[in-house]
């Protein structure tokens, strides 16, 4: 007798009253870990990154907030939102520290390094993306002129260049931070719904029915993988060699990064998932659905269920 694969029990956690639309995670500090999430009801929100247990709410913006994102101690976190703004908050008190205004919607932030400077970017329609100088906020910020309203940016390269990706067409747009010019085009067939920076040296995209791994010198794809479905987020755990994804279907997919293969398929969620991402080490990912909720899984929920099974002497 076959016997039927258990479906896991995620941790879920409530809180937002409208679709999520970003998850990230913190690095490891002497505090834990931490998981922001934002959201289109404007309210971006802090939480422990194991549990998911609610720290706080980031409570000022007047519109939906896209992106909300921590520094590298996880003391201060950054956000992006709809009502034209970018904000720096303390993330231990929850107050704002500073507001950067903006001429229309803001959909990226991102720290440096060093957390001296904040990179944005969006819809406005001089300047794409902006450096601010956290030390002297109120200084001119560094412009950089694109033709298409910018989805997602990052630092890369110990700061020394920005990866984008569009709101409206493929591709992803590689820029040289001194020069403020674009060095390199990245062809994708699709738009770019989602880009990951795994480490220094790999970055991870999702567009269309694809995912891939690229290199972060070489700009090289190391390995692609295809899906019958629009894939609307995705991350890779190098600890664990698996890869995490969610779209249109409304289920969390997990698959073995090496043969490919789905390890476990996730239900639960009852809209689109929007967000996916591991943990640091890779214990577990988070996902972020249309539905306003998070859920966070166990990565190693089917080993530990055969592991279980074949003590049992159950026959699979």
């Amino acid at each position: 007798m076959v016997a039927k694969k258990p479906q896991q029990n995620p941790l879920v956690c409530h809180g937002h009253s409208r679709p999520i639309v970003d998850l990230s995670y913190s690095a490891v500090t002497p505090d834990g870990y931490f998981l922001t999430s934002a959201s289109k009801d404007g309210q971006p929100m802090l939480r422990n990154g194991s549990n998911g247990d609610w720290v706080g709410t980031f409570q000022g913006h007047k519109g939906a907030v896209w992106q909300c994102v921590l520094n590298e101690p996880a003391l201060l976190a950054a956000t992006a939102s709809a009502d034209f703004s970018a904000r720096i908050w303390d993330a231990v008190s929850g107050n704002v520290k500073h507001t950067f205004p903006d001429d229309h919607i803001v959909r990226s932030v991102h720290f440096s390094q060093d957390s001296k400077h904040l990179l944005t970017a969006g819809y406005d329609k001089v300047s794409k993306m902006k450096i601010y100088d956290l030390h002297n906020s109120s200084s001119e910020p560094q412009h950089f002129q694109a033709a298409d309203s910018i989805r997602f940016a990052s630092h890369h390269q110990n700061d020394n260049l920005i990866l984008s990706t569009y709101v409206d067409k493929p591709n992803i747009s590689v820029w040289d931070v001194r020069s403020h010019q674009i060095v390199k085009a990245l062809e994708t067939m699709d738009v770019v719904l989602s880009l990951e920076i795994v480490n220094s040296n790999l970055f991870f995209t999702a567009d269309g029915k694809s995912v891939k791994l690229w290199d972060a010198s070489s700009f090289q794809v190391v390995k692609s993988f295809s899906f019958p479905h629009k894939v609307e987020s995705a991350s890779y755990s190098p600890e664990k060699h698996k890869l995490a994804a969610g779209g249109e279907d409304m289920w969390v997919h997990l698959y073995d990064f090496d043969s490919g293969e789905e390890v476990d398929c996730n239900k639960g969620h009852h809209g689109p998932v929007h967000c996916v991402r591991f943990a640091p080490g890779g214990e577990s990912y988070a996902s972020g659905s249309e539905d306003g909720t998070i859920r966070i899984w166990d990565t190693e929920f089917s080993s530990k269920q055969d592991e279980q099974h074949s003590g049992n002497g159950v026959a699979l």
